[in-house]
């Protein structure tokens, strides 16, 4: 997959709709497109009845812009070269660009698409007659035919009501749009996107091997919101990807094990009906279940090797060109894990991104009022470039006056604001005993002390 294209690709429709016009037009399909409206899923539906003609580069930019392909099969569907043209660019599209496809089956075994038997196999007989000076053209209709033969899609048949069928194919639709948007990154997201490509380089999502990468720093330095962007960039790139947020606060108990469990494995698989019985049984699911899929996977917020095993076990189940991005302060999260992650470590704001970034939620604007400079600066070196530090200030002081300021920065040297308290005291209880007794040490016996000459002591 080309990488400049998955970081920007852009989606228009949430639906392109592939079909043979004189078949399903003025029934199934335009049933479909009906419903498809009906639930405000963006559907592309081509109104005109085609014959002969070559397809325009503004359709062929349709379906590129077009997340998902819905293509329906039908007796005749293979006799348009209209459809078969449209249907290898489609194919295209979601090589290169990361598209889904889900094929519809209208009054036809799917058997006879991936195998050209029955009509499908007359069909293309007659396109080889006629197409001897260039018979690579039905060759490559062939290899479509037989690759979305294997994909999983929807077979229709008698047995069922046509308004219960189109109803399932929505429920799809809905849930793979859901999954497929990008997730919300930052109010003001300074200095993240040059962070997100850094890790981008080093996730290399072109190559075949896996790799894991875990993002490291202290609270507050921005790791959640520097994964999301990652992952928006990427993950149109996989065939399953979900963020999965707070895994550390989440994992408590069993219960919320098993929780987060399920949560992967639907959103991955697309069926919020599934369920697992414990923690063991959820491992082996999850490895059966994703063991075939080039999958991104965000863990956000871990602080214990245990929390990635008890979602994937020891990984070594990954399908090739999968990636695993995991937020942890800790950088040594993964010390036994086969496989050996990358580190990537997420440095305090400079002077510059911190003043623009407090100026945002302070003032409004790119930079600060003349009469606050000062004060401004102060506040900058007190958060020391700690992103959620500035955001919290910044929007606690807005619309306050010189004096005010200047009280509260006083406070704040005293006693933190209790937005940042909250965040300091969820890292203070996320050390082990001795790493609190040496923490406590260090703030009764040694603040201001050389950094050196405490270790040494300690």
């Amino acid at each position: 997959m080309n990488s400049t294209s998955s970081s920007t690709h852009q989606w228009e429709y949430d639906v392109f709709l592939n079909f043979r016009g004189e078949d399903t037009r003025y029934s199934f399909t335009g049933h479909l497109y009906k419903a498809f409206c009906d639930k405000n899923i963006y559907t592309f539906m081509d109104d005109k009845l085609r014959r002969g003609e070559n397809i325009s580069e503004e359709l062929l930019k349709t379906i590129k812009r077009s997340m998902i392909s819905v293509i329906v099969f039908s007796e005749n569907y293979a006799s348009s070269k209209w459809c078969l043209d449209e249907f290898v660019w489609i194919l295209e599209c979601r090589k290169n660009l990361g598209q889904l496809v889900l094929p519809v089956f209208y009054g036809i075994d799917p058997l006879e698409v991936r195998k050209q038997e029955g009509k499908f196999g007359v069909e293309l007989a007659k396109h080889e007659k006629n197409f001897k000076d260039n018979i690579r053209k039905v060759q490559i209709w062939r290899a479509a035919l037989k690759e979305v033969g294997n994909l999983s899609g929807f077979h229709y048949d008698n047995d069922c009501l046509e308004s219960k069928f189109i109803q399932g194919i929505i429920k799809w639709i809905s849930s793979t749009t859901l999954n497929r948007t990008r997730l919300f990154v930052a109010k003001y997201p300074i200095g993240v996107d040059s962070c997100a490509t850094k890790i981008e380089k080093i996730l290399n999502i072109e190559s075949n091997d896996i790799r894991m990468v875990v993002i490291h720093g202290p609270r507050g330095i921005g790791k959640t919101t520097i994964a999301k962007a990652v992952y928006n960039k990427i993950f149109d790139a996989f065939e399953g990807s979900f963020f999965l947020e707070n895994v550390k606060e989440r994992s408590g108990s069993n219960d919320g094990i098993i929780q987060l469990q399920e949560i992967l494995l639907s959103n991955i698989l697309r069926d919020g009906n599934l369920k697992v019985e414990n923690i063991s049984r959820g491992i082996n699911v999850t490895k059966e279940r994703l063991c075939h899929k080039r999958v991104l996977l965000v863990l956000d917020d871990v602080d214990e090797q245990k929390q990635i095993e008890n979602l994937l076990g020891k990984c070594d189940w990954l399908t090739p060109g999968s990636r695993i991005l995991i937020t942890a302060r800790d950088k040594d999260v993964l010390t036994t894990l086969k496989q050996d992650p990358l580190i990537y470590k997420v440095d305090e704001m400079d002077k510059h991104e911190a003043c623009e970034l407090f100026s945002l939620y302070g003032f409004q604007k790119n930079e600060p009022e003349e009469a606050y400079l000062q004060l401004t600066n102060q506040i900058i070196n007190y958060a020391n470039g700690l992103p959620l530090a500035l955001k919290i200030i910044g929007s606690d002081l807005r619309r306050k006056s010189l004096s005010q300021w200047e009280s509260a920065l006083e406070k704040y040297k005293k006693i933190p604001n209790k937005e940042i308290l909250k965040v300091l005291k969820m890292s203070y209880e996320g050390l082990d005993q001795s790493e609190k007794d040496i923490f406590l040490d260090i703030a009764f016996f040694f603040k201001g002390k050389n950094k050196d000459y405490v270790v040494n002591i300690l």
